[in-house]
């Protein structure tokens, strides 16, 4: 077996580890969405339609600055949202020459049915996969990379009732 040098090189390759996780966990979100969802829409888009329906329309920098994400990455996905009708542009009040971008009817629908499904299901499934996590930043990395490798998000899946989604949220607001 081949020696994994991301983690074995620790902090000096934590940028990449952080990077690796994340498309994990993306992937593993993805497949969740794709069996309750039967959608094709990419987790990675998920972000930009929560930031929409908690803040209104938005300018592309904005919404970039919303999701920590660069403009030209927040353009691509919007430009997928828009073909798929779940955003459109609307011209700003105060200045025309700026677009801000707004849920259209079919993204605040499936934004709705989101927070009802998907998403309290992955924070679940993360939580569940974070809890027991000990020792310093590389020790948890690594100890979350096992059990997502060992049991996926898609098995971590809860066998009981959600709690309401504005439940989680509030709930996330007062831990911070």
């Amino acid at each position: 077996m081949v020696e994994d040098i991301v983690r074995a090189l620790g902090y000096g390759t934590l940028g990449s580890r952080l990077k690796r996780l994340g498309e994990k966990l993306q992937a593993q979100t993805q497949e969740i969405s794709a069996l309750t969802q039967q959608t094709n829409l990419p987790a990675s888009h998920h972000p930009v339609l929560a930031a929409l329906d908690r803040n209104g329309p938005l300018s592309i920098g904005s919404l970039a600055d919303a999701v920590g994400l660069s403009q030209p990455g927040v353009t691509r996905m919007v430009n997928k949202l828009k073909s798929d009708g779940l955003v459109e542009a609307l011209p700003d009040p105060r200045d025309r020459r700026v677009a801000r971008i707004a849920l259209s009817e079919n993204g605040q629908a499936l934004v709705r049915h989101l927070q009802q499904t998907l998403w309290p299901e992955i924070i679940v499934a993360v939580a569940d996969a974070c809890s027991g996590l000990d020792g310093n930043l590389l020790q948890q990395l690594g100890q979350l990379e096992d059990a997502l490798e060992a049991c996926p998000l898609s098995s971590r899946r809860a066998a009981e009732p959600l709690p309401a989604w504005k439940d989680i949220t509030s709930n996330m607001e007062t831990t911070r």
